[in-house]
């Protein structure tokens, strides 16, 4: 499922416009991103949270030469599902 599709079918359970609902999804992805880029977690009642992590600097291999490079650390943005989303996934 797309974005489209996915705005298409919370219009069609909602009787709300394609134009509001796409409206909203957009609100909430941009307050979930800025939220997570400030290191905040967000927290969906059964449906999961969203937070930062943190991957160490490593040393890694050129695939086409074998040279050693330095992967730079990096933040990461980590989901977990929460309960009620297992459940709804494992039961099919």
């Amino acid at each position: 499922m797309n974005k489209q599709e996915l705005i298409d079918a919370v219009a069609a359970a909602t009787g709300e416009s394609k134009a509001a609902t796409g409206s909203t999804i957009d609100a909430i992805i941009a307050a979930v991103t800025s939220a997570v880029a400030k290191g905040d977690t967000v927290q969906l009642i059964g449906f999961g949270s969203f937070s930062t992590g943190a991957r160490a600097a490593r040393v890694g291999r050129n695939p086409s030469t074998g040279a050693e490079i330095q992967i730079a650390a990096a933040k990461t943005v980590k989901f977990v599902a929460g309960k009620s989303f297992k459940e709804v996934v494992n039961a099919s």
